[in-house]
């Protein structure tokens, strides 16, 4: 197996959405009906669906499938991991010649959700990964989201649009900052009818 890092920054996020109903099959598939998928790579099985392409096209469709999900009011939960870089990812790297226009962006801009969420960000390739995390946990604050330590993550509770604008920003920006493989996961719960009950 090749194990050496690629030149492609084609960018990856396998994800699971979790609707909380006897109808969970009919919430999803509506979802991926409403959510123009065209600028990326996506390829759904029995366990995740995973989205590749332009970092901001990877972001755009998997907020928007949330947010379809969740406009519904029922409680979903989400829950993804992003990844770019090493080891190198290069199937699909056709989708990186598409232009930066979001496609569900107006369609999803009026959808106002506040959420809870946790992301736990991994840096590779580099020495000083600690101070890379804390610097991003430092610079979510300043994303217009309540920020707070959690176990093995940080919390963020927020608008949805500022959460996923703020975790899209940390993602780039640790890439950016010369880590060769970057990982961030990230769990969603919106419209939970406990939300926040345990702080």
């Amino acid at each position: 197996m090749n194990q050496a890092c690629e030149n492609s920054r084609i960018v990856g996020c396998s994800f699971s959405v979790h609707p909380m109903s006897d109808q969970f099959v009919t919430y999803i598939m509506d979802s991926l009906k409403e959510v123009d998928t065209s600028k990326v790579w996506l390829h759904t099985d029995d366990v995740t669906t995973t989205v590749r392409g332009r970092m901001e096209h990877v972001f755009d469709v998997t907020k928007a499938i949330l947010l379809h999900i969740a406009k519904t009011g029922v409680h979903v939960a989400f829950q993804g991991t992003f990844s770019i870089g090493c080891p190198g990812d290069t199937s699909g790297d056709v989708y990186m010649d598409e232009s930066s226009e979001r496609l569900n962006e107006t369609k999803v801009t009026g959808l106002r959700l506040l959420i809870a969420a946790k992301f736990s960000l991994y840096p590779m390739g580099g020495g000083d990964y600690m101070d890379t995390i804390y610097a991003q946990i430092e610079a979510m604050k300043s994303k217009g989201v309540e920020v707070s330590p959690a176990h093995y993550s940080t919390r963020l509770d927020g608008d949805t649009h500022d959460i996923f604008t703020g975790l899209e920003d940390v993602f780039r920006e640790t890439e950016e900052s010369g880590s060769s493989h970057t990982v961030m996961t990230v769990t969603v719960s919106a419209n939970s009818p406990s939300h926040k009950e345990t702080e």
